[in-house]
């Protein structure tokens, strides 16, 4: 029953983690076979819901929680037991660390892992405090090995006597050590060792990065002029979601992939203008004799025509066919189309740079679901503008 429990209470902490602000987790939350002490420094409440979000299942977490206060009332034990997987230790009379060695005893030796934070109290101010000795005795009497933990972004989620905040979160996992060989102060160094380690990770989304991989470099530029050609040949997607689908993985990449789209564009218009003059229609999927028409009566009057494009909701392969067909002069339909085509890519590249910056951890965490409502939204929106 602990396992399944303790199954539940690591996915309900994920997801609220997750909404928090994003949890990543570094080093090796090791499952192990028995028992194991883990400590960590102690900055918020938040600390428990990432230790119940990273820790494996299987080690069926527990934290220590006075039996007087927790555990004196139904309601109060049903939500630290459910929630937290809260360990009674009893504090009236006799020493903390009997109380303590007398509650773990048992599930150590049962193979769990109890958690405790040495310092005894939230930090104020994000430094470690001295670490008291009572995790190393525990461990060396019960003769399990002892896991120090880093908490990292906790202390921003909920600070002690704060409102809650969503901002990323991480835990590292330091190497088990032999607590017969380790003293608290060698502890805290250990811990305190794996906060230096670098800034708290910001929690990405597999989706997110493998389509920053894609964009990334010269791959950019590829990517960009093969989307933009092909739209102004056939393809049916407007060349501007580039940079919503790409564009938006890596916002440093938006303006090298919204030129080389422009560039791909002129490059395709050009080509389907001139295959329009020889008579030869390349596929154009959801355009409309409607759209034709209003394009041709745009370029009756030359190639600045075009730059009805700029706001229309006329592809531009259309524009290009038109031009072929009315026989407009290549050189200056292709410099008013790239003229043309410049600006409306950088207007878009502007406003998407613009709109994404508030919500970019959240759309970076959740990249997969973000490509499936935009894509949704563009496709209803697409719809719409073919029945118009």
């Amino acid at each position: 029953m602990s396992s399944i429990a303790s199954v539940l209470r690591r996915g309900l902490w994920r997801a609220v983690c997750s909404l928090a602000g994003g949890l990543t987790t570094s080093g090796v939350p090791q499952r192990c076979s028995g028992g194991q002490v883990i400590v960590a420094n102690h900055a918020s409440h938040a600390d428990t819901a990432a230790l119940l979000a990273a820790v494996p299942a299987a080690n069926r977490l527990l934290f220590a929680a006075a039996a007087d206060y927790w555990f004196d009332v139904w309601w109060r034990r049903a939500l630290m037991s459910g929630l937290a997987g809260g360990l009674p230790v009893r504090r009236n009379g006799g020493s903390g660390y009997a109380a303590l060695l007398d509650a773990a005893r048992g599930p150590l030796a049962d193979g769990r892992t109890v958690v405790i934070y040495p310092e005894g109290t939230r930090s104020t101010d994000g430094s470690v405090g001295r670490f008291h000795s009572g995790a190393v005795r525990l461990a060396q009497d019960c003769g399990v090995p002892i896991v120090p933990v880093a908490l990292l972004g906790t202390g921003d989620v909920l600070a002690k006597h704060g409102r809650l905040r969503t901002t990323p979160m991480e835990v590292r996992f330091g190497a088990r050590l032999d607590p017969s060989t380790t003293d608290a102060d060698q502890l805290r160094e250990a811990v305190i060792g794996l906060l230096g380690q670098g800034p708290v990770a910001q929690p990405t989304s597999p989706a997110q990065r493998a389509v920053a991989h894609l964009v990334d470099g010269n791959r950019a530029i590829a990517v960009g002029f093969a989307w933009g050609f092909a739209e102004a040949i056939s393809w049916p997607i407007m060349a501007e979601m580039a940079l919503v689908f790409f564009g938006v993985a890596d916002a440093r990449r938006i303006p090298v992939l919204a030129a080389s789209t422009a560039a791909g564009s002129v490059c395709g218009v050009a080509l389907t203008a001139a295959l329009a003059r020889r008579g030869i229609l390349p596929p154009a999927p959801l355009t409309t004799p409607r759209m034709r028409a209003a394009a041709r009566d745009h370029l009756r009057g030359g190639a600045a025509g075009i730059w009805h494009q700029a706001l229309g909701g006329v592809p531009v392969k259309v524009y290009a066919r038109a031009a072929g067909e009315l026989r407009l002069p290549t050189a200056r339909f292709v410099a008013a189309t790239a003229a043309e085509r410049s600006a409306r890519m950088a207007g878009c590249a502007a406003l998407i740079m613009l709109l994404e910056r508030p919500p970019r951890p959240v759309i970076r965490r959740f990249y997969g679901t973000y490509l499936a409502a935009t894509g949704t939204v563009f496709t209803a929106a697409l719809r719409r503008l073919v029945r118009h």
